[in-house]
């Protein structure tokens, strides 16, 4: 559900999150391949391309038709192990998880029900779109683009979806505030970096440099089992976000000592 839609039921958390790389195990890597790919992430980190500018490249690049793409990710891409019973507590505790993505709508819809079920026709989604290309249709060679979300250099700037929340609870003092924690591994995900209570990015990927680079706090997770725990306690009130905090900028510290000795 929308906002405010999302709001009706007084969650206690709402949870955001990134796909490619996050939910699942690896990126898609669709048309120009990993390589390419990483490259021009390290570029966006680097602010010489925009990530719209390099993602559209990428697109670009593809020229299999629509249909056949599903179907290939369907039969390629594996879900974190762990994320299914994430997804299965966050129902049973009506915790919204609302998906962020760079990536194209029915490529993520096909991809979480294929890999879920039908109950992940619940899960809502705020990507990009896919539309035919002039004079052509997508279910022919070379026949579609992708629609950008928005207008900014993001092509999707995550925080539009997230800040309204923020907004509303800064309105309505009086109204519980519910706890909202973000989830993501790389240059799609700088829009949001800094909009949420609690910040999970992903060891080894590009959101940790960022986040270490510009001071934003954040916690590492490896898998969809440590933010399942954690999520759990703090909904449970074992614990609390400054605690979880001061403990992800150790381990982060830690992982650093670990790369300097191994070099």
């Amino acid at each position: 559900m929308p906002y405010p839609e999302t709001l009706k039921e007084n969650p206690k958390i709402i949870f955001f999150t990134d796909f490619d790389g996050t939910i699942t195990l690896k990126d898609n890597n669709l048309g120009f391949g990993e390589q390419r790919r990483k490259q021009g992430n390290a570029d966006t980190l680097n602010d010489k391309v925009t990530f719209r500018d390099s993602f559209w490249e990428m697109m670009e690049s593809v020229k299999t038709p629509f249909p056949e793409c599903i179907k290939l990710l369907c039969e390629n891409i594996k879900l974190d192990p762990y994320f299914k019973e994430f997804y299965q507590w966050s129902r049973e505790n009506k915790v919204p998880v609302i998906v962020l993505s760079s990536g194209m709508t029915p490529i993520i819809r096909s991809l979480l029900v294929h890999l879920i079920g039908p109950e992940a026709n619940d899960i809502e989604i705020v990507s990009n779109e896919v539309v035919d290309k002039a004079g052509k249709t997508k279910d022919q060679e070379d026949g579609w683009q992708l629609k950008y979300h928005d207008d900014s250099g993001f092509g999707h700037d995550k925080s539009l979806t997230i800040r309204p929340y923020a907004k509303h609870f800064a309105d309505k003092p009086n109204e519980p505030r519910p706890t909202m924690l973000y989830a993501g591994d790389g240059v799609s995900d700088l829009s949001a970096a800094r909009e949420t209570d609690l910040l999970f990015a992903k060891k080894g990927h590009d959101l940790v440099t960022y986040c270490e680079r510009e001071g934003i706090p954040f916690t590492v997770f490896e898998n969809w089992q440590s933010i399942l725990g954690t999520t759990k306690d703090i909904f449970e009130g074992n614990t609390n976000l400054k605690t979880v905090a001061a403990e992800g900028a150790h381990k982060a510290r830690q992982d650093n000592a670990e790369v300097e000795t191994i070099k």
